[in-house]
This record gives structure tokens, sequence and C-alpha cells, in this order.
């Protein structure tokens, strides 16, 4: 089967995003179904590596990426439309040689340009919002407008809509779209990296943290990650706790100074590390030598790294916003209300009892390789891709 994924930004070496890790994810269990896969998307993480000084991305065997130069943020005013025009001719070429194309994300240009020639060579799609279906979360109007010139024929003509947990499932269902459409396909994680963990101690030594519990949050800067909320849970924790340091990692989203200074003004500066990003092994270290992982988000559809901290024994505390607290809850980690002192009884009841975070620590391992792994998530794609192809007249074994 040759499958088309259309994404308007694709960089493995940074920091993408969710929906990078799991497109990443995703090719390398269809690959390894037999599949061949193409992605089509812009240049704009790569301008940003070139600028960052970061390495190049590495060469995917089996999954062939392809460019479109973008000409900047987009309609939308934002980095979720980026202008590409050059794809106009090599969809309007190639659309008719694939057997399906999924799209990620929502509101893109990307997705207007696939949409019509999808439509017209006959080729069955399978739209994936990754979250981005509220018009609340900002640019409430621009939204709506694009939903009446293109987005609700968008969902209307996709053969399936992919929703990865059941919050955005519901999200779905909310905008109008038959639940008989709609899949719940949660991400998979190449289990195959937590087999051989780095060794306890290395993120402690690399920043002085020996003989300090941690609490680690890892992802972007960004005031919907709900950090502050962290931050001052972390203050009213101090009181009760001294031996503890809160660990914020990943790259700035233009947060940062609202942090800094919050954290200045609540008097716990001493005790908070921003790290900047941190890949690879680094963050395998972080994870390993966190005592518990937060994620304080107040609007989070999915989260990798949720279930990157399980897969490394890591306890977890996340917020009732957040799309996995159904699985999360009574067996990986303990979910909160978005509330700083019922957020701070969460993070506690885990540094304060050894026993429940090694109970904790096992049943998120479980978790992760029981319904969760990228072999899993393959084969559920593999079955919505074949229920999506049987309303067109192609057909693919």
């Amino acid at each position: 089967m040759k499958v088309l994924q259309v994404i308007p930004y694709f960089f493995v070496s940074w920091a993408g995003g969710g929906p990078v890790e799991l497109i990443l994810n995703m090719s390398k269990g269809l690959v390894q179904r037999g599949h061949q896969v193409i992605i089509y998307t812009t240049d704009s993480f790569s301008k940003l590596r070139k600028s960052k000084s970061f390495d190049d991305a590495p060469a995917i065997p089996g999954i062939d990426v392809f460019e479109f130069r973008s000409l900047g943020g987009g309609l939308m005013g934002g980095s979720s439309l980026h202008l590409s025009p050059s794809i106009i001719p090599a969809l309007a070429k190639q659309t008719a040689s694939f057997d399906i194309i999924h799209l990620h994300e929502y509101r893109t240009f990307q997705n207007i340009v696939a949409h019509h020639y999808a439509r017209k060579f006959d080729v069955p799609y399978v739209l994936q919002a990754h979250g981005s279906l509220p018009t609340t979360l900002g640019k409430k109007y621009l939204k709506q407008t694009f939903d009446n010139l293109w987005g609700y024929r968008l969902l209307n003509d996709a053969a399936r809509l992919i929703a990865v947990s059941r919050m955005e499932a519901e999200q779905y269902r909310a905008i109008g779209v038959k639940g008989g459409r709609v899949e719940t396909v949660p991400h998979g994680l190449d289990l195959s990296v937590f087999d051989k963990l780095p060794a306890r101690g290395r993120f402690r030594q690399r920043h002085g943290l020996d003989n300090r519990r941690i609490i680690l949050s890892l992802g972007r800067l960004h005031r919907i990650k709900g950090l502050d909320l962290l931050v001052r849970a972390f203050a009213e924790l101090t009181k009760s706790t001294g031996n503890v340091r809160l660990v914020i990692a990943g790259p700035d989203a233009g947060y940062l100074p609202f942090l800094k200074k919050l954290v200045a003004d609540l008097g716990v500066r001493k005790k908070i590390l921003f790290t900047g990003p941190i890949y690879g092994q680094q963050k395998l270290e972080a994870y390993v030598d966190a005592d518990v992982y937060v994620l304080p988000s107040y609007y989070e559809i999915f989260s990798v790294t949720v279930l990157e901290a399980c897969a490394c024994g890591t306890p977890v505390v996340v917020t009732d916003r957040c799309g996995l607290a159904d699985v999360i809850e009574g067996h990986a980690g303990v979910v909160a209300p978005c509330d700083e002192k019922r957020l701070a009884s969460a993070i506690l009841s885990i540094l304060s009892d050894d026993e429940f975070g090694k109970q904790l620590s096992t049943g998120g391992r479980r978790l992760v390789r029981e319904g969760f792994s990228l072999a899993e998530m393959a084969e559920n794609l593999e079955r919505v891709y074949l229920q999506a192809s049987r309303g067109s007249s192609r057909s693919w074994s």
C-alpha cells in the first residue's frame, strides 16, 4: 500500500511537538508492516534548524520525506498554516498514485490542496486533527472563517476521522461528525527505545541535583501547558518539603520570560531549573532520574511525554484536562484538577510514599507495553485505512 502523509511541519531532530513524534512512529510501524510511506511537508523547521545550528535530520529507512518551500506563517497568522504553493503541482501530478492519503492537523493550506486533488482523483483520505478542532483556544473568528470556507468540507469528505483519545472523539461529534466515521487510534511508542535505559544518576550529576527529589515536566514552554500552575503548585509544595527540585525542560514558545518572573516573585528561583530542550539519550536520562513526571496542561488531547515517562518507569501526575487522564488514573499515576493546591497534593502523594511510587512505576510500564506499542498503533491504522478504502473505487491488498 502506498501511503501519503501530509503535515505542514516535520523535523525529526527538533521539537516539532506531538504530531511530529506521532507521524515518525506511525510511519515506522507502517513500513514494518510492508507499506510504502511518503511524507509531504514544508521546510519551515529546516530553516529553524539551520538558524539554531541543529544537526541534520537523519534519514529514515523506508520513508521518503519531501519538503516544499514555506512562505511563512500563513492565513492563520501563526505556525498552524504554512503557505507552500509548490506543493500544488506535486499533488496535481502524484495524488493519483497513492492508495490513501492521511492528512494531519486540521486548518492547514496543505489540507485544502490535498482535499481538492483527492476528490478529483477519487483517492480516499483520512484526517487526524491532533487536538486542533476547538475554536475557543485563540483566533476564534479566523478559525470559524476557515471552517466555513474549507473546514466542514474537509471533515465531511473524509472517509474516516482519527481521534487519539476519547476526548478528541467527542470533539469530532460535537462539531457535527457522525460517530460511525470516527475511529480512535491512540499514539504508539517504539518500545525498543526503552529496552535499555541509561543508568540512574547521570542527569542528576550533570545538573548538580544529587540527593534531591526531582519533579520533571517536559514540553514546549507555552501558556496552554499549564506551567504557571505547576510553578505555583511547586511553591506550595516547598512549604512542607525542602529537599525537592523542579526541572522544566523544553523549547521556549514565548512563555519563558513570564515563567521566570513568576518564579522570582514566588521566591523559588534557586529550586527550579530550566534546561532548555533536551532530546535523545539526555531526555531518557531525565525521565529515569525523575521521581515524578508532571503534565499540568490546561488542554492536552494526548501526550507522548506521559507515555515516555511511563515507559521509563516514572510515576506521573496529569490534570483532568488531559486526554490520557482516564487511562492513567489508578494505573500509572494520579489525576488532579487544575488547582495549584490539589496539584501539589497529588505530587506529594507520590513523593511521600515510595511504595505507592513503585506501584505506579510498575503499572505505567505495563500500561504502555499492553496498550500503546508502535506495532498495535500500526495495525489499528492499517485497519482504518482498509475501512476508508471500501468507499472508493480503488482497492488494495
